[in-house]
């Protein structure tokens, strides 16, 4: 294990730890990637100022898990749900509804569909088309319709080996919403280009790890500490192929709040 120290965030009030933390609530996040012209690049969202959590931080698209995700109709392919219980360490029910969870937030805040056919054809197409799949995406986000049904009205099935898991990560005891969050590697699908909009994000683009980092050191972009680790983390694979080929050391991290004597950090214990 390696200790690191993080910031704590400048203009925050000191909170101590309460007798009775918030629960958490299960979600996952998707790290999109592709070769750009000076090197990997990854699609991140700016949230809105006025959101409940990690208000105006830079984040990778992802969000919480919906009851029905979890639903065994999810049409599936790929690494089976027994596979991905065993790289995840947890329940066979808990794992299916994190990577339809995955896929779905990355549908409904980039348009990126992480499915396909047999036959290899465009998700997109068997949606209907642009306008059609734009619909669906929506209808996705006011709960009108639950991704198996989305997936399966079109003959589509989720693609799971588009996905590479990479992190775990739990919102710290302090703040009054937390998660536990599944981290997760995907290259954006041939013919697909992720657009962010979604209602949840201000600013969406394709950045340079590096270039983000620098952002952030220069108080110009503002990261949680499993954004800053997971950015280093594809800074040094320097390439998709290499981004998901990695394999790193995963196990639960959740920092905590230390007093240092020379100030305020938020320290965890890196696996």
């Amino acid at each position: 294990m390696t200790t690191r120290d993080f910031p704590f965030a400048a203009g925050r009030e000191l909170l101590e730890v309460p007798l009775d933390p918030a629960p958490v609530r299960q979600a996952a996040t998707v790290m999109l990637l592709r070769d750009g012209a000076h090197g990997l690049e990854v699609f991140m969202l700016r949230r809105v100022s006025t959101m409940a959590f990690a208000p105006s931080m830079h984040v990778f698209p992802g969000g919480g898990v919906d009851r029905r995700d979890a639903t065994d109709d999810l049409p599936w392919a790929g690494p089976d749900v027994d596979d991905w219980a065993r790289t995840m360490d947890c329940p066979p029910d808990e794992v299916r509804a994190l990577v339809a969870a995955a896929a779905r937030e990355v549908f409904e805040e980039t348009g990126v569909l992480l499915a396909g056919d047999d036959e290899g054809s465009d998700p997109v197409e068997l949606l209907g088309g642009t306008d059609a799949a734009a619909r669906a995406r929506q209808a996705l986000v006011g709960r009108e319709l639950s991704f198996a049904e989305l997936l399966g009205g079109a003959g589509l099935r989720l693609r799971s080996d588009l996905l590479g898991y990479r992190a775990h990560w739990i919102t710290p005891e302090i703040e009054p919403r937390r998660y536990d969050t599944r981290f997760f590697v995907a290259e954006v699908p041939p013919g697909q280009e992720p657009d962010g909009e979604t209602t949840e994000a201000d600013r969406a683009e394709w950045v340079r790890p590096q270039d983000v980092l620098a952002a952030a050191e220069a108080g110009d972009a503002r990261l949680m500490p499993p954004t800053i680790v997971c950015l280093e983390q594809l800074q040094a694979a320097g390439s998709v192929s290499r981004a998901l080929e990695e394999r790193p050391a995963i196990a639960p991290v959740m920092p905590v709040l230390v007093d240092t004597g020379a100030g305020t950090v938020m320290r965890a214990e890196l696996p």
